[in-house]
């Protein structure tokens, strides 16, 4: 997106030279042609835990935020966390090398946290001519979610196989393989994936109706961070996020959900009404979050799955009021391409965004 933007204000300040619209345009072209193709910007981190969000929103549209996903870079070791609408994309934006991919975690099986689970599948093995599929890992259901994915992907991977040979698509590599673990304990934390020094712990939250539902704990090399998935106020997450570096939390904003609520009412929409009406209690406020971030003695903490959008000016502000009262760490408002480093070894937590 940066070297997108670049190249327009190369154009604007070059068309006025006699150099016609369209020889410009190849112009451009050839730079972000040769500055994207091999990009990489994970060869570039310094080591350490590095926490992506290529997805911080929720099923509401929102301009900045697709749907919910965070990518995790321990090293040289990949793994996702949920799917959502518009993340593959990002993480292509972002220069992630997708073949690099080891898992993808799931927190629960609602549609906004796995719409993207087959396309990323796909673009994982055809990236990097993957010759074994996608491992996705989550609580009891996973199957199911991968067996439908891959019937529907099913079509595509023989078509992909049959046009570009298994230089490009072997067979082996097409689809996902689901790798199910049983809903830890209250107060329990389960390893789930182990690899190369990076260690994911599954912890159970709240998100009632929707069971089973888990959070994810991340440690490597002296950094800690977590992620609360879909759930209401928890102990289990202030459990999970003790003394941690990073808590990545839910948030969504009653004030705002009420405010459509009641305008939806005012203007007959009764669906809308209704939805707004029940989505508050299965979800965390941006307050109730800081309080938990407090009492797990968390040291940064960020918001994601944020609903509903913040568009206009002092739409954040309100999202974050009372924030600074229950938490007095730093908070992250989240965004695509919001980027928190833990430096191997350090006590350092950096910022940045990607996007």
């Amino acid at each position: 997106m940066k070297l997108v933007k670049y190249a327009v204000a190369l154009f604007s300040a070059n068309i006025m030279s006699g150099c016609s619209p369209s020889d410009m345009g190849y112009k451009i072209a050839e730079v972000v042609v040769e500055q994207r193709l091999g990009g990489n910007s994970v060869s570039e981190l310094e080591d350490g835990l590095h926490v992506v969000l290529c997805g911080a929103g929720s099923p509401l549209p929102d301009p900045v935020r697709s749907g919910p996903c965070v990518l995790i870079i321990a090293g040289d070791t990949l793994v996702t966390v949920d799917a959502g609408a518009g993340s593959t994309t990002n993480l292509l934006e972002m220069q992630v090398p997708l073949g690099n991919i080891s898992a993808q975690l799931l927190t629960h099986f609602h549609s906004d946290h796995i719409d993207s689970l087959g396309k990323l599948g796909m673009m994982r093995w055809v990236n990097a001519a993957n010759t074994s599929p996608l491992p996705v890992i989550g609580p009891a259901g996973t199957k199911k979610v991968v067996e439908g994915f891959n019937l529907a992907y099913a079509a595509d991977a023989q078509y992909r196989h049959d046009h570009h040979s298994d230089l490009v698509a072997p067979k082996s590599g097409a689809g996902l393989i689901a790798k199910e673990f049983p809903s830890p304990e209250p107060g329990v934390m389960v390893t789930v994936f182990n690899k190369n020094g990076l260690t994911v712990k599954a912890f159970s939250v709240d998100h009632k109706p929707v069971y089973p539902a888990v959070g994810y704990h991340f440690e490597y090399k002296g950094r800690t961070a977590v992620i609360s998935g879909d759930t209401t106020k928890s102990k289990n997450v202030e459990m999970a996020a003790k003394n941690v570096d990073l808590l990545v939390h839910e948030a969504l904003s009653n004030v705002l959900i009420n405010l459509i609520q009641v305008t939806a009412k005012s203007k007959h929409m009764p669906i809308l009404e209704k939805v707004m009406f029940d989505i508050p209690d299965y979800h965390t406020s941006p307050v109730e979050a800081a309080q938990v971030a407090a009492a797990a003695n968390a040291r940064h903490l960020m918001y994601y799955h944020i609903i509903p959008a913040l568009p206009a000016p002092g739409m954040e502000a309100l999202f974050l009021k009372g924030t600074d009262d229950a938490y007095q760490g730093p908070i992250t408002l989240g965004v695509d391409g919001s980027v928190i480093t833990l430096p191997a070894n350090s006590d350092e937590i950096l910022e940045d965004d990607w996007l």
